[in-house]
């Protein structure tokens, strides 16, 4: 898609990319822009990259980097120096690096001789796969569920580490058993646009006992109660972002809804040691108010 053609779709997003473009020089932290969107922290990463096709984070840079380019081919009476600091780089080299690494030229490079084919195709966003599927969404009344929890604080790819302890405090404890107990999964961001040491996400059961001290990290926590969206997630776990993505970018604009301060959550209603994997089961509830 081309830049801001998709965003328009919906406001709030819309109004976030504007506030971005009016304020490059200024700190933009995650919290005032997910503030200027009226959405909750939870839910803006994803709906941010569900409509762009890019994390907020990289899409003020290359929109710093985009008025950079600018001043590059049009303004060369500016150092370099100059515009690397404009652009909120600590140095020329990061800078350098930075818009080779997007551009395939130098800084220099560009000024003497800009390859503008490559440089628009950094700004014809790639969306997220899920957009053409059609799914059943459902809104229901969730009840506040106490669960024991196993926290994970790292890259998505050690989740299952996690997994594994909390499957095997369910073994030695005989609490929240797995036949007669529910399976969560509470991803916090999205791994996609999060940095793998910032990604968070709690595996979990529905325990109404108090969780006693253990050695496997597992504690009490609830999921809240209240009204969600819910949509049936069919098949590989590795695939789930495009149900998710559905859920943003698709239902929800046409809904009318809005978003509660929870992130989406997960229930497993069956496990892959249980069945083919093309035939796994997820309920994925988005929280609404």
């Amino acid at each position: 898609m081309k830049e801001q053609s998709a965003v328009k779709q919906y406001p709030r997003i819309n109004r976030v990319c504007d506030y971005i473009h009016q304020n490059l020089d200024a700190e933009l932290s995650i919290e005032q822009l997910s503030g200027i969107a009226s959405l909750s922290k939870y839910h803006f990463h994803r709906l941010f990259s569900a409509f762009t096709g890019v994390s907020v984070i990289r899409f003020i840079q290359l929109m710093r980097l985009k008025r950079a380019s600018f001043r590059l081919a049009f303004e060369h009476e500016l150092r370099i120096i100059d515009i690397a600091y404009e652009a909120g780089f600590d140095s020329p080299e990061a800078f350098s690096r930075a818009f080779k690494r997007t551009f395939g030229q130098s800084p220099s490079g560009f000024r003497a001789s800009p390859e503008w084919p490559e440089w628009h195709s950094k700004f014809q966003f790639d969306m997220p796969a899920g957009g053409v599927l059609k799914m059943n969404v459902e809104i229901v009344d969730f009840v506040e569920t106490p669960v024991a929890l196993v926290e994970h604080k790292g890259p998505r790819e050690q989740v299952l580490d996690a997994a594994g302890r909390f499957v095997a405090w369910r073994k030695a404890t005989g609490l929240s058993p797995v036949k007669t107990s529910k399976t969560f999964g509470v991803p916090y961001s999205d791994p996609n646009t999060t940095a793998p040491e910032d990604f968070r996400f709690d595996i979990g059961g529905s325990c109404s006992a108090e969780v006693p001290a253990n050695g496997y990290g597992v504690k009490s926590g609830v999921i809240p109660g209240g009204r969600c969206a819910v949509v049936r997630h069919r098949g590989s776990h590795d695939n789930i972002d495009e149900s998710i993505y559905y859920l943003y970018r698709s239902w929800l604009p046409g809904s009318g809804e809005e978003l509660r301060d929870f992130p989406c959550f997960f229930q497993y209603l069956n496990f892959i040691h249980e069945v083919d994997e093309c035939d796994l089961l997820t309920d994925i509830y988005l929280p609404l108010k």
